[in-house]
């Protein structure tokens, strides 16, 4: 048998898969290399399962206390009535007005529709990307911002949601403290649930200021499924747990070692039996199940806990990173609202605006023929405007037209944010073209062309190449299959003799001629 990874090369690996991409980061050699990794493991597996363990188990809870001590579970009863009834008010309000949708997201360079509907609710101004896919939030109330909502039962969902994340929020730190206090302590408990009762403990002031900074939640991603409407869900391939909702993964793009706190309603309708019998060992079919393993471990057990209504579950520290989790298929419909700490950097309203307001500091006012002067020609100012020019049409505006009316269902706040952004972009193209005739310009020294053609060569490369593959996206048959409100818009687009435009939209010819310019000899 091949040699199974140690703890730390696996906490490495995971590690690795659930950050945010850093610039020049190659997410095709990371898929092949996590594709890699699950041949492997299915050549160590040939034809037998992986052991798991249910509630059902007697060496169950001292197995969630050895491998998954991180793993806290609060059940139904101990959250407030009152708040179970908001929430699952909000659930349905926010299914019935159409503003929870699947994905279209990019696995190994295909399309494909999520089966789990969702919606992003958060921060005004937070996005969240997840399968090369960026949401944007629809904004919760917070203090000190504007929103209107298209509907009065839409903000009071939003505001709801809003409370979830408050509550969730204290819920964790108590779920953290006590994680602490026991490493102290050095306690040997069984760590099933957090009672009512459980009393929130004071820790010195770093302490205490670390474990709320990584319980802030800034979003929510909510879920929605339908098993009934689902008959092809993917099976469990590793511990032969079913059929799954969700497959194996770890959430992407988080802070580093911050939780995630999920509540979790299955709708209740007249009582239903699968009509099969359930070759499953310890798990019943018709309940939704969340299960957990180490990552890349084929020694210690599964873990798979059944999901009832109002149940609460909290991944704390860095479990996210070194253990996985996948959503077990029950038979009723089922939301959830998953509460995390997004890795925001790069993913604000407020950072892209900066970005953009960057790279048009280069930009001077418009000359007589209708393009700009430009304040710079140095390689490295000329390079950093044409990377901003890409983010914001590749990480923005073509992400977000990509959905379709998607991100205005609930309100239309993102719309004039939107409208400036394609306006600065706008500017952008005007620059670039700026750049282009300066490097056509005669006279121009050999040496200094070929420094600027160079800086801009490589952007100018990847968004012709983006655009094609943004424009292929759309027409795509998954693309197709979608409802009309739904189906993306291939938007900043324009043909190729639109007078407004200062550039053509397909920059083949733009490429082939500086890659032309830096063939030349030199005189």
């Amino acid at each position: 048998m091949k040699r199974t990874p140690t703890a730390e090369e696996r906490e490495r690996e995971a590690k690795a898969s659930h950050c945010r991409a850093p610039t020049g980061f190659d997410r095709a050699a990371s898929e092949k290399a996590s594709r890699g990794q699950k041949l492997r493991l299915f050549e160590e597996l040939e034809d037998t399962w992986l052991p798991y363990l249910t509630p059902k188990d007697d060496e169950f809870y001292q197995q969630w206390q050895l491998k998954y001590p991180k793993l806290v579970l609060r059940e139904a009863g101990a959250v407030p009535e009152e708040l179970h009834r908001d929430v699952q008010a909000a659930f349905a309000t926010l299914h019935q007005h159409g503003c929870l949708a699947r994905d279209l997201v990019r696995i190994q360079g295909k399309d494909l529709l999520t089966p789990v509907a969702r919606l992003l609710v958060g921060n005004p101004g937070c996005t969240y990307k997840y399968l090369s896919t960026r949401l944007f939030a629809a904004p919760w109330p917070a203090r000190g911002s504007s929103v209107t909502y298209h509907a009065a039962e839409i903000a009071a969902a939003c505001q709801t949601l809003l409370s979830l994340n408050g509550y969730l929020q204290l819920e964790t730190a108590q779920a953290w403290e006590e994680l602490v206090a026991k490493e102290r302590a050095n306690i040997d408990e069984v760590p099933v649930c957090i009672g009512p009762d459980f009393g929130l403990g004071i820790f010195d002031g770093p302490d205490e200021a670390d474990i709320r900074s990584r319980s802030a939640y800034n979003v929510t991603l909510l879920n929605f499924m339908d098993p009934r409407k689902m008959p092809h869900l993917k099976e469990e391939p590793y511990f032969g747990m079913g059929k799954m909702a969700v497959s194996w993964h770890h959430d992407e793009n988080l802070v580093d070692r911050s939780a995630v706190a999920v509540y979790s309603h299955s709708c209740e309708g007249p009582e239903e039996e699968s009509e099969e019998d359930s070759p499953l060992e310890g798990r019943d079919p018709d309940t939704w199940h969340v299960g957990f393993k180490i990552s890349w471990d084929i020694e210690t057990p599964g873990l798979v806990i059944p999901l009832h209504q109002g149940d609460c579950y909290f991944m704390l520290d860095d479990l996210n990173a070194t253990h996985q989790h996948c959503v077990l298929a029950g038979l009723p419909p089922r939301f959830s609202s998953t509460h995390r700490v997004a890795e925001c950097s790069t993913g604000t309203l407020d950072y892209i605006l900066q970005r953009c307001q960057l790279a048009l500091q280069n930009v001077g006012d418009v000359t007589d023929s209708g393009g700009v002067a430009l304040k710079s020609l140095e390689p490295a100012v000329l390079k950093q405007g044409e990377e901003i020019h890409n983010e914001v049409e590749f990480e923005w505006l073509r992400q977000f037209w990509f959905q379709g009316s998607r991100p205005r269902k609930c309100t239309d706040w993102w719309c004039e944010p939107m409208a400036r952004l394609e306006e600065m972009w706008r500017r952008m193209e005007v620059a670039t073209n700026g750049v282009l005739q300066e490097v056509r310009r005669e006279g121009v020294p050999v040496g200094q062309r070929n420094a600027m053609v160079t800086a801009i060569l490589a952007s100018l490369t990847a968004r012709q190449t983006l655009r094609r593959e943004w424009h292929a996206r759309c027409q795509s048959r998954a693309a197709r299959s979608l409802p009309a409100d739904q189906q993306p818009q291939c938007r900043p687009y324009w043909e190729k003799e639109d007078p407004s435009m200062p550039l053509p939209f397909d920059l083949t010819d733009v490429v082939s001629e500086l890659r032309g310019l830096l063939l030349e000899p030199t005189p």
